[in-house]
């Protein structure tokens, strides 16, 4: 039976700060690594689309957030299953209430399942065999809020994680001479899946569509762990075989093979089904150094439906101002629709890397409210997303009333709309 779309009510929300991250899950929060940002009254009407009877639930208008799995530390260890389904239930409550219609919940962030998988094994956070991916697919649709099963195809597990008889698949190639190193290859403290393989590339197809055919989400989102080194040691052997003569380009058409098995196991099972894409924010750090293509992968039919360029800069930041970047964007996304990935656990703090715009998240406590407002005002964009569930509802102390400010601002943009 259709789902009867109504207006949701608007609630105040706090927000906080986030901490770095790290290789393993072991912070609260997660946010990008410093290497990638370096270059790096009415609500919003719901125009749901829905082209599959009965099943997908998605807007033509997003307002989405990010559920990281730094999140299930508080929402699932040591709880059990009516603990974990009142903790979903009390935070996608409060998403509703503030008018968020999306939420991208981490589903495989290390090679591991926080759904009933074949293929990998569970995630370190759930305690008890209980199905986190249906309570939470449950708990979003009965408050008419879109889920996507949102994944890290290429990153996996430390060696210790992997060498448990428990890892699945990935322990099995762990253990292999041949597949450890080629297939699964090392990269820092974590192992890393090599697209270069065409099992590597079915496999994590496969795993796409594990979850799209076992459960009822709107969608599949993958961020933007791609490749994990420029070195080139990383998949020498795979790359001396290919015959190929430049291993930037023939690592971007690995990444784009990966990037169109997954869109197709996606649309295999619902073509109204969405897969979407969110990657780093500067395009040449995409294009030179993950060696992910995702100006060809949002200009280009079948690669995926939506884009969410993770624009976690100020208006004044030196080497990719938002305006600027947000236009480029705008002016790229051709074939995908466009969603712009904000950073609200950025206010009150110093940015780093944003050379003359270090200061800006903390002398201006508009910064946020503005790029929504702006988002809003061109016509290539459908909507924001936010970096992350903690960053809205989480708040600590010194951030809170800046966020709460922020919040109410975003909120009365979003009636006007």
């Amino acid at each position: 039976m259709k789902r009867i779309f109504t207006c949701l009510a608007a609630a105040l929300v706090l927000l906080c700060g986030c901490g770095t991250e790290e290789s393993v899950p072991e912070p609260k929060y997660y946010i990008q690594e410093a290497a990638h940002l370096y270059l790096d009254a009415e609500l919003p009407k719901k125009d749901a689309v829905q082209e599959s009877e009965d099943r997908v639930l998605n807007y033509e208008r997003v307002h989405a957030v990010w559920i990281p799995v730094m999140q299930y530390g508080d929402w699932m260890t040591g709880k059990t299953e009516a603990e974990f389904r009142n903790a979903v239930r009390e935070g996608f409550g409060k998403c509703a209430e503030f008018g968020i219609n999306t939420v991208y919940v981490h589903v495989r962030a290390y090679g591991d399942a926080y759904y009933h998988s074949d293929l990998f094994p569970a995630g370190s956070y759930l305690d008890g065999d209980y199905d986190p991916l249906a309570i939470m697919t449950e708990e979003a649709h009965a408050r008419e809020l879109s889920i996507h099963a949102w994944i890290n195809p290429m990153r996996t597990a430390s060696a210790d994680r992997l060498a448990r008889e428990d890892a699945g698949v990935l322990g099995e190639w762990y253990r292999d001479g041949e597949k450890n190193g080629t297939f699964l290859v090392q990269s820092g403290s974590l192992y890393y899946l090599n697209p270069a393989y065409p099992e590597v590339r079915q496999l994590i197809a496969e795993g796409v569509s594990e979850i799209v055919t076992q459960y009822d989400v709107d969608g599949v989102h993958i961020d933007d762990f791609f490749y994990p080194t420029q070195d080139a040691g990383f998949d020498a052997a795979a790359f001396a075989a290919s015959g190929a003569a430049d291993l930037g380009e023939w690592r971007r058409e690995n990444c784009s093979a990966m990037v169109r098995e997954m869109y197709g196991a996606v649309k295999e099972k619902d073509s109204a089904l969405l897969f979407g894409i969110s990657p780093q924010g500067n395009m040449g750090t995409n294009h030179d150094k993950l060696y992910a293509d995702t100006e060809r992968w949002c200009s280009e039919e079948g690669f995926c439906d939506y884009i969410v360029p993770q624009i976690y800069y100020g208006f004044a930041n030196s080497t990719c101002p938002f305006a600027e970047t947000a236009r480029l964007w705008a002016e790229t996304a051709s074939a995908a629709k466009l969603i712009i990935g904000l950073a609200p656990y950025k206010i009150g703090l110093t940015d780093q890397w944003a050379g003359a715009g270090a200061q800006e998240w903390c002398t201006d406590p508009e910064v946020l409210s503005a790029q929504e407002a702006f988002c809003a005002s061109l016509e290539q964009v459908s909507g924001t997303a936010f970096y992350s569930y903690a960053s809205l509802f989480a708040p600590e102390e010194t951030v809170a009333v800046m966020v709460q400010a922020e919040a109410e601002r975003i909120r009365e943009g979003w009636e006007k709309q």
